[in-house]
């Protein structure tokens, strides 16, 4: 009768320890859709700047049409990307794109003295920077979960019940063009 009940013991811990383990890897699984989610808010306000951005620069610098067509076509491409491996690589053409576009503006001085374009420039600023702050707490939550399915004992489950490693949002290979400052030649 002791054996039973000791048998018994062991399966409420172990139903305990899955059901805590379970519950954490959700919480933490919820924290990263919900930083992706704060992340993708922030792109979409970026991706609606920017045609008034490329407007601006238009009146300015109509025979660029290269380096317009080309923030367009990646505006659209970021917009249509899903998940966060393709939206990373989407965003790391946009923001080169986009480099190349403000670029523009230090060749010619009455763009950069418009003062639409600079507010425009500014707004787009703010938005990278707080993009780029929802991607290190995107990253982050990544990182905790990732963690958090490889310990134990929840190591021992997350297989089981359908949690699965998930990517970081980085820049990845071409890391090296966005870093690289753009050159505007005429």
């Amino acid at each position: 009768m002791s054996t039973g009940w000791i048998v018994l013991g062991v399966i409420v811990v172990l139903a305990l320890i899955a059901f805590s383990a379970y519950n954490r890897l959700v919480a933490l699984s919820q924290r990263v859709g919900q930083a992706f989610a704060d992340i993708d808010v922030q792109l979409k306000q970026r991706h609606d700047l920017i045609p008034n951005l490329v407007e601006t620069v238009k009146g300015y610098a109509s025979h660029e049409r290269g380096t317009l067509d080309d923030v367009i076509k990646a505006r659209n491409s970021a917009m249509s990307a899903q998940g966060p491996a393709q939206v990373s690589a989407a965003e790391t053409q946009l923001s080169g794109a986009l480099g190349r576009l403000i670029a523009l503006s230090e060749a010619y001085p009455d763009l950069k003295a418009n003062a639409n374009f600079q507010q425009l420039a500014s707004e787009l600023s703010d938005l990278e920077n707080k993009i780029a702050a929802s991607r290190r707490f995107f990253n982050n939550a990544v990182q905790e979960y990732n963690t958090g399915i490889q310990q134990l004992p929840a190591a021992l489950f997350a297989g089981m019940f359908g949690f699965t490693k998930k990517d970081f949002f980085d820049l990845g290979a071409s890391r090296t063009e966005v870093e690289t400052v753009p050159q505007v030649k005429f």
